[in-house]
């Protein structure tokens, strides 16, 4: 899908956006969020953009455990893939961000990131002619924190994958091998209950959830945001969702294949006093290990990491 008067269509059975009345998408708007997408200027030294750590062709995450920052500052976390990203009802890792205009700070002032301040961006990219005259056309104000933040989640909300194996499959387009099949059935039968936590047509609930991953966690997610115990090891679900092309997994990029990840599931994880009820051992066959890594593959949407309008060009 590489029409511009399509790229902010709502695809069938997905649900509606939560978009900010002052945030209504417009072309304009849109472009200006794109520019700024792959924009370096919006970093201290000029040398990343969110781009740098959000690339299309790994469906907008990463392809190392921790993306570097300015003056290669070591990364804190896995840069999550942004597919579908304006359909999540809260943000960052540990939910703790209401919208997706707010999010936007974070990567800017992070220090292990863009370690920029918001209002110098402004200032910077203001004195260029072309993001002035753009900032004033679409919002009516010269270049600034507001103009960065709403542009950026606009062009964002655009970042819709809807056209994978599976999605065609579910409107009787496609025929999964039988591998396929099977891992299809078992990740949404009781035996494994994949589907509790990764549901729906998004592949994820967005629930808050400790999967077991460590006995004792470095990054205790979100309990930074808390500081109750009770949310130590706890992180947002993500979706599954082009899943093949975001290796490295889980929130410190610790697991390079699919097959490590369902292998996780497949022991029951570590033990955590936090670790959800839902992880136990699976007691699945290496054949049927391998048949949902094969469904999983299905969730792919070749067109989403090939989409012109998404690309820098």
């Amino acid at each position: 899908m590489n029409d511009l008067t399509s790229i902010n269509q709502i695809p069938a059975g997905f649900p509606q956006m939560n978009i900010p009345l002052d945030n209504q998408f417009t072309l304009e708007r849109w472009k200006l969020g794109k520019k700024l997408f792959y924009e370096t200027k919006l970093s201290l030294d000029s040398s990343i953009s969110c781009a740098s750590c959000h690339k299309i062709e790994f469906a907008f995450s990463d392809n190392v455990s921790l993306s570097s920052g300015v003056f290669d500052a070591p990364g804190t976390r896995n840069a999550p893939t942004l597919t579908n990203i304006g359909f999540q009802p809260y943000y960052t890792k540990e939910g703790g961000i209401e919208t997706l205009e707010k999010q936007v700070l974070i990567p800017i002032q992070e220090h292990n990131e863009m370690n920029f301040n918001i209002l110098d961006a402004g200032k910077r990219l203001n004195e260029i002619d072309a993001f002035k005259k753009l900032s004033l056309e679409t919002y009516n104000r010269e270049m600034d924190y507001y103009v960065i933040t709403r542009a950026l989640a606009c062009f964002e909300r655009t970042i819709v994958s809807s056209n994978s194996k599976y999605d065609a499959f579910l409107k009787n387009n496609a025929i999964l091998t039988s591998e396929e099949l099977n891992g299809k059935n078992l990740f949404f039968g009781n035996k494994t209950n994949c589907s509790s936590c990764h549901s729906g047509i998004l592949l994820t609930d967005f629930s808050l959830q400790n999967n077991g991953l460590y006995e004792n966690y470095i990054d205790k997610g979100r309990y930074r945001l808390t500081l109750d115990t009770i949310d130590i090891g706890i992180f947002k679900v993500p979706t599954l969702r082009n899943v093949q092309f975001s290796s490295p997994y889980m929130h410190d990029g610790s697991m390079i294949t699919l097959k490590d990840v369902v292998e996780h599931y497949n022991e029951g994880g570590k033990n955590h006093i936090n670790k959800s009820n839902l992880i136990k051992p699976l007691n699945l066959s290496e054949d049927e290990i391998l048949d949902i890594v094969s469904f999983l593959e299905t969730l792919s949407d070749f067109d989403f990491i090939s989409n012109k309008n998404l690309k820098n060009e």
